[in-house]
């Protein structure tokens, strides 16, 4: 099966507007892109001390102030604007947000959009947001798990009830249901801790800001430990840099690779073809 090629933080400052967002997504959809992929904030804090995990300077990319548009409203723009692209969160942060707002947002989104969604999670690392929106920071890490019961039993039962730890009601109709019969959910993440929560409750795994001999351990882990619960789990990665990252990802057989979006000055069609070309050279 030919390794799927897709775009992340596509939302991001350099597709913040309509029109840049429209142009991206148009775009990236007829040179071949498999997949678009929108991160979130909801609210940044002018001054935190929460350590971003994904640079080495450990604060967020671009500037507190970069515009971050919302994921799935993101995504709705661009989904009625293309026809095949598929539309993931990249990731959204699920314990911030009730569980059952989150699951009528997305099966909306996949039913509009004739079954384009995968759905990208994570337990989110800014304490500072969870404060500002309300939310316990400390115990993410459950309410992310019981957080995708209530959206898989959300998008297949009818009614749903759930009654855990963290979250807690009784019976509710929840229509409508997505178009796909089971809407993929990935769960992002650089621990073991991570990789081992998506071996056990994911249908998909991304490792963002991982490379080389750690995706690789990270991968070996996931695997063994999906195989122990009669579970696969797809890999997405970071698209490779070089020959040496590029054999590393060839042999992990990952099934997706992720590139940055092209900064927001100059044409964009002729640098996301040189994008998906590299990619595809560095990887035959």
């Amino acid at each position: 099966m030919r390794l799927k090629i897709g775009l992340m933080f596509a939302n991001g400052a350099a597709a913040s507007e309509p029109g840049r967002a429209t142009e991206l997504a148009v775009h990236a959809e007829s040179l071949g892109f498999e997949s678009l992929w929108a991160v979130q904030h909801i609210a940044v804090p002018v001054r935190y001390a929460s350590r971003y995990p994904y640079s080495e300077k450990g604060t967020i990319p671009g500037g507190n102030d970069v515009a971050i548009p919302d994921p799935l409203i993101w995504l709705s723009y661009v989904a009625a604007q293309t026809r095949s692209i598929k539309l993931a969160t990249g990731v959204l942060v699920l314990p911030q947000q009730h569980p059952l707002v989150v699951a009528k947002q997305i099966a909306t989104l996949d039913r509009l959009s004739g079954g384009r969604m995968i759905v990208g999670l994570g337990a989110g690392w800014l304490e500072e947001e969870f404060r500002a929106v309300g939310q316990d920071f400390a115990s993410r890490g459950r309410r992310l798990e019981e957080g995708i019961e209530v959206l898989r039993a959300s998008w297949a039962e009818k009614p749903v009830a759930f009654h855990g730890e963290t979250l807690d009601f009784d019976e509710v109709l929840v229509a409508p249901k997505p178009a796909q019969d089971r809407v993929p959910i990935y769960l992002g993440g650089h621990t073991e801790r991570a990789v081992r929560r998506a071996a056990r409750i994911a249908d998909g795994f991304f490792p963002l800001a991982v490379r080389g001999e750690k995706l690789a351990s990270l991968i070996g882990v996931l695997r063994a430990a999906a195989s122990r619960e009669g579970r696969q789990v797809e890999v997405t990665a970071e698209a490779p840099r070089d020959a040496a990252e590029a054999r590393v990802v060839r042999d992990l057989a990952v099934d997706r690779v992720l590139a940055y979006v092209p900064a927001r000055d100059g044409e964009l069609r002729p640098a996301l073809a040189m994008i998906m070309e590299r990619i595809e050279s560095l990887l035959r």
